[in-house]
Formats: structure tokens, sequence, C-alpha cells
């Protein structure tokens, strides 16, 4: 199963996040590492749902991107 993540630079660190598991976020200094920890927290949270009975969610989140002229 793969989902998408959001990774997000900052001024001195890197965050991420997955948008199809709401809750699931991972912070590190380098965008290497944030990738690293982020797996790792999907891991950790399909786990704890397994184990609680909750339904793993599916992956439908997609990226895109949209031009601005001028800007």
């Amino acid at each position: 199963m793969r989902y998408m993540i959001v990774i997000e630079k900052g001024n001195t660190s890197c965050g991420a996040y997955v948008p199809d598991l709401p809750g699931c976020v991972a912070v590190g200094e380098t965008e290497a590492e944030v990738k690293q920890l982020i797996q790792e927290a999907i891991e950790f949270h399909l786990e704890d749902l397994t184990e609680s009975g909750a339904p793993i969610p599916p992956s439908i989140s997609r990226r895109d991107y949209v031009e601005i002229l001028g800007a």
C-alpha cells in the first residue's frame, strides 16, 4: 500500500503529514530524515488501527499542481 505524504520545509526543520491518515505526522531536521520518520509513523499508525479494530483508510489523495500566470 502507498500513501501520499506532504513535506513542508521550515527554517530549521521539515515536517510531513499524510492527508489520508489524520494525525499521522513527523518532524525531522532534513527531508531525508522526515521521510524515514513519516514512513515509521505510517507503519505505527496502521498497526494501531489494526490492533484497535478500526478500518484502514484507503489511499485516495492525489497530487497535482496549478499554474498561476504572472506570479
